[in-house]
């Protein structure tokens, strides 16, 4: 259709279909090396097998948790190929959790923002302290309509210290003209509702998006779109695209786990 290959990453970056194996295999290992007993993993929140998370800890008492939401369009991926971008939040004392959610075209992308409320306040109602969100592509999508007012409980969102959504979709709108629609089965209102970009209403949470400079053109826009939407700041990160940008998940001292945890 007629932006499918706008929409389109894999295609689009060099070596772009090795990056999710290559991600798997980091991942695992990560946690292959964990000491026993610290991390619990697939820890149930909803009632389907896909609906848990994965926590891991820091040596110390945890400073606040980092829930990190997975991208891939909605249609692909779980927690699994993940793991070791929890690195940089725990070398600064973090938590960090990361829920797996269900897929379109099981469920609707309405129903995935429901399953992710539900992880969050399940998680928060686990640890202490502080909670920052931060997703990646759809995952910036899902963290960012955390800000709904009454998605989530106030006793939740009040411990919400920012939202940081990377090279998020925040208008959804655009997608009915790719062939990914075909299992999104998305409207015209039902898009809009579900666009960060058009919620007028919103919690006061600061946000801070990110965005490669070297992405697709229409994933900039995205990220234009929401952070004029919301007159939050929005990072342009030099030389990076798509996939790599969230490699400074893994470094503690990135101005991006900077942005996340302050």
């Amino acid at each position: 259709m007629k932006l499918d290959d706008a929409y389109a990453n894999v295609p689009n970056i060099p070596g772009g279909e090795d990056y999710p194996p290559r991600w798997a295999a980091e991942a695992a290992a990560f946690r292959e090396a964990r000491a026993p007993g610290r991390d619990e993993l697939g820890v149930p929140y909803g009632d389907t097998p896909r609906q848990a998370y994965d926590i891991f800890r820091p040596e110390a008492a945890p400073e606040g948790t980092l829930i990190f939401v997975h991208g891939g369009y909605w249609l692909r991926f779980d927690r699994s190929y993940w793991s070791h971008f929890a690195t940089g939040a725990l070398a600064r004392g973090w938590s960090v959790a990361m829920p797996s959610y269900d897929l379109c075209p099981d469920v609707r992308i309405a129903d995935i923002t429901h399953q992710i409320a539900r992880a969050i306040q399940t998680i928060a109602g686990t640890t202490d302290g502080p909670v920052a969100l931060a997703g990646h592509s759809a995952g910036g999508h899902l963290v960012s309509r955390m800000a709904e007012p009454g998605l989530l409980p106030d006793n939740v969102t009040d411990r919400i210290t920012t939202i940081t959504p990377i090279s998020p979709v925040s208008d959804l709108r655009p997608l009915l003209q790719t062939s990914m629609n075909d299992q999104f089965q998305l409207t015209e209102t039902s898009a809009a509702a579900e666009s960060p970009a058009l919620m007028t209403d919103r919690l006061g949470i600061p946000t801070r998006i990110w965005v490669g400079a070297e992405e697709r053109p229409v994933f900039l826009d995205q990220a234009r779109w929401q952070a004029d939407a919301w007159s939050c700041p929005l990072r342009i990160d030099t030389g990076r695209h798509h996939f790599d940008i969230i490699d400074a998940l893994k470094d503690p001292d990135s101005p991006l786990m900077t942005d996340i945890l302050g």
